[in-house]
């Protein structure tokens, strides 16, 4: 488990050894965020409002979600749809939360599974892919060794630290993910974290 950044400096150290490429990153970024949230409907909420958009864009919603208080399932069931949609969520979405506030999805089993359960039972809800999921067992139930191979960003700083001519695919990252494990969630923060510096450095954020 992640749960403090004593954890986080552990799996680092142990990254930095098993894969030394990654100790000049780390040196980069310095301590690695937490960016845990806690479990329940507001976090996979969140999530999947994040999902192919923008972190402003996200936030943007976030705070209108908030304003509206649609972070509670009842609201949303009484929002419904339209009123989701009127805090600034798409379409498709809106569909999703509003499903997800009817699910009977029970959160604190969902912290008892193994992962590879825990993925299942998420990928079963409308809308909910294994970015999701991935992410949620991430960064709500604060799993250490959970990894999103799926992310761009991800794929992006892989391509760089690793001098690859292309992206890989989401099938080789998580090859590739398999090295870093047990710590594959620190190695996600630490490429999630160099990725931002790529960007900086390129110009385009």
């Amino acid at each position: 488990m992640i749960q403090s950044h004593d954890d986080l400096t552990e799996g680092a150290a142990w990254l930095a050894q098993a894969e030394p490429r990654f100790a000049p990153v780390l040196d980069q970024v310095g301590d690695l965020p937490l960016r845990l949230k806690p479990p329940g409907f507001k976090g996979l909420v969140e999530i999947i409002i994040s999902q192919q958009v923008s972190v402003a864009s996200a936030d943007a919603i976030r705070s209108r979600m908030a304003e509206a208080d649609l972070f509670d399932p009842f609201k949303v069931q009484s929002a419904g749809q339209d009123g989701l949609r009127g805090a600034g969520l798409s379409k498709p979405k809106a569909r999703y939360v509003h499903a997800l506030a009817l699910s009977d999805l029970d959160y604190a089993a969902l912290e008892r599974l193994p992962d590879g359960d825990a993925i299942a039972a998420l990928t079963g809800l409308l809308g909910i892919g294994p970015w999701t999921a991935q992410i949620y067992i991430m960064f709500c139930l604060g799993r250490a060794d959970m990894f999103p191979p799926g992310d761009l960003a991800l794929q992006e700083a892989a391509r760089v630290l690793f001098d690859l001519d292309a992206r890989p695919t989401p099938e080789a990252l998580a090859l590739m993910a398999q090295q870093w494990s047990p710590w594959r969630s620190v190695a996600a923060r630490a490429l999630f974290a160099y990725y931002r510096i790529i960007k900086q450095r390129e110009g385009l954020g």
